[in-house]
């Protein structure tokens, strides 16, 4: 498990866009703490929501899309790895 911090939020942030999302973080009428837009490559998560919620909202996103691992350097794969053990 990841804790929730800043830090960690930044490097979610950071894997998302080496993956070729955009994070944008907007008011919502969404329930979760984010979503995604397909077509566009961008994910919306909601500015009200805790920090824990963005997190886990996010990681919950990374493990349901398909990543190629190519695109990561050595620390983000290892990283991606870290979240896709989250929950098994």
């Amino acid at each position: 498990m990841i804790s929730f911090t800043q830090h960690n939020l930044g490097k979610l942030e950071d894997l998302f866009n080496d993956l070729g999302y955009k994070l944008r973080y907007e008011k919502g009428s969404f329930r979760t703490g984010a979503c995604l837009i397909q077509s566009n490559k961008v994910v919306m998560v909601n500015k009200f929501s805790n920090l824990e919620v963005r997190i886990q909202s996010l990681i919950q996103l990374l493990k349901e899309l398909a990543v190629d691992e190519t695109l990561l350097d050595d620390k983000k794969k290892e990283f991606y790895k870290i979240i896709k053990k989250i929950g098994e």
